[in-house]
């Protein structure tokens, strides 16, 4: 790569594809090559990581990172300045250039390029509504770094008591740590905006807070925040045992939203969560079938006992499908004793004792996914003990639904439907990122998807 754009070079550039930076695009695009280098370095991009960029404008960010790393996914709003990037990168295999929306970018399409990070000098007027496709759960990034104007940095990143702390800095916390690095003069860029702008580092956040019900979160900060001023007691839903909850909490009944931190939130989400399975991941001493390699039951041992010997088992998976033909993932709690963290079937579990696998089927939907059926699911595979099931006889079942989902925190960590082929593709590319009894599942029910 030659040194970077000047100033000059990038209005040359905007010339020549024709662009007169839009506001109401809230197109300001950087020019100071100097801070543009600094931006990248604290990517701590490596030649094994994939970046995603949105907003490339003129590619005064991209092009620290052309060469560098494994994949470079540049997602541009303006059709002038993508088929620019594209004309200027074009013998750049690892390149590749959408002219998109990054808020309406179809972020499914991105698990398959892990290790990813995320760059962007987002808009003014859509910086917000890019992170919340892009980056709230589930997501593929290992860290991103965003510059915006530095009203809404404040606002990520503020702690309880200040005017800046609300819904914004809630939701993108529960999710990750945000650390504010520098703020960005409006000389910096080209046309000067009127305020500044700020860059921050986002880590997704891994420990600290324990399983919640992140849609159960949303709805009781959406009622906090409602009204700033009055008192939490009077917003949260009815029935609510506040009195209680505050005591556990340590916070007087008189408290308000805007004073809880982010780990009471959580602890008051937990409080309101009415799943009886919202603790337990799993239990040991549960009673499972022994069986031997035709199915037929020999014994029955706890499910501690049949992992930790390797006891040939009975299980279920269900494969669960939308109208679009999409597959229901779920990613794995962090709490599972197997596999945990990792992407898996729509729902699976084992057999109780003296149960059948199609009752388990209807079972474990209903409690994995609130999913309740009128009839049973359609058997599509079965599948003989083997290392990847766990040494569990695995009937494949699957059926359709288009309705709402609701889970138990300590089991799911997270939901999502995803194209087949991006399935296809993701596994690939990653199969380390699934259970291994799911990848089973897949290839066993290849010919009876869709």
């Amino acid at each position: 790569m030659n040194s970077a754009m000047t100033g000059r070079e990038i209005r040359e550039t905007l010339d020549r594809a024709g662009v007169l930076p839009s506001k109401q695009l809230g197109q300001n695009f950087l020019i100071d090559p100097n801070m543009a280098r600094w931006i990248v370095s604290q990517l701590e991009a490596t030649e094994e990581d994939a970046v995603v960029e949105v907003g490339p404008g003129t590619g005064s960010l991209s092009e620290h990172l052309v060469g560098k790393v494994r994949k470079l996914i540049l997602i541009e709003f303006d059709a002038r300045l993508a088929a620019s990037l594209a004309e200027r990168f074009r013998d750049e295999p690892s390149v590749e250039v959408h002219h998109a929306d990054g808020a309406k970018f179809d972020g499914r399409t991105l698990f398959k390029h892990r290790r990813l990070k995320f760059l962007g000098n987002l808009p003014y007027s859509c910086g917000g509504a890019i992170m919340k496709n892009l980056l709230s759960r589930p997501h593929p990034f290992e860290r991103a770094v965003v510059m915006l104007q530095k009203e809404v940095i404040d606002r990520l990143a503020a702690v309880p008591g200040t005017k800046d702390y609300g819904i914004l800095s809630l939701r993108t916390q529960m999710d990750w740590v945000v650390e504010p690095q520098r703020t960005v003069p409006p000389e910096a860029f080209y046309p000067r905006p009127r305020i500044d702008s700020s860059v921050a580092i986002l880590r997704p956040r891994t420990s600290g807070l324990p399983a919640f019900d992140h849609r159960l979160f949303d709805e009781l900060i959406r009622r906090g925040f409602a009204q700033r001023r009055k008192q939490l007691k009077k917003q949260l839903p009815e029935g609510t045992a506040w009195e209680e909850i505050a005591e556990q909490l340590g916070v007087p009944v008189t408290t308000r939203g805007e004073e809880l931190t982010l780990a009471q939130w959580v602890e008051l989400t937990r409080a309101c969560d009415p799943n009886p399975l919202k603790d337990l991941p799993q239990k040991a001493g549960e009673i499972f079938d022994v069986v031997d390699e035709n199915d037929q039951v020999i014994g029955r041992k706890t499910r501690g006992e049949v992992h930790a010997e390797k006891l040939l088992h009975r299980a279920v998976h269900v494969f669960v499908f939308n109208k679009r033909g999409d597959l229901l993932l779920q990613q794995r709690s962090m709490l599972k004793d197997v596999h945990p963290g990792v992407w898996d079937s729509s729902v699976s579990g084992h057999l109780d004792a003296g149960e059948d696998y199609a009752p388990a089927a209807v079972r474990e939907l209903e409690e994995e996914m609130g999913i309740r059926v009128d009839e049973v699911p359609e058997e599509i595979a079965r599948i003989a003990p083997c290392e990847e099931t766990g040494w569990e006889h695995v009937r494949l079942y699957r059926c359709g639904h288009s309705g709402s989902l609701r889970y138990p925190a300590a089991e799911v960590m997270a939901a999502a439907w995803f194209p087949l082929a991006e399935i296809t593709a993701w596994i690939a590319a990653r199969p380390e990122d699934f259970a291994s009894g799911f990848i089973a599942c897949w290839n066993a029910s290849a010919g009876t998807r869709g």
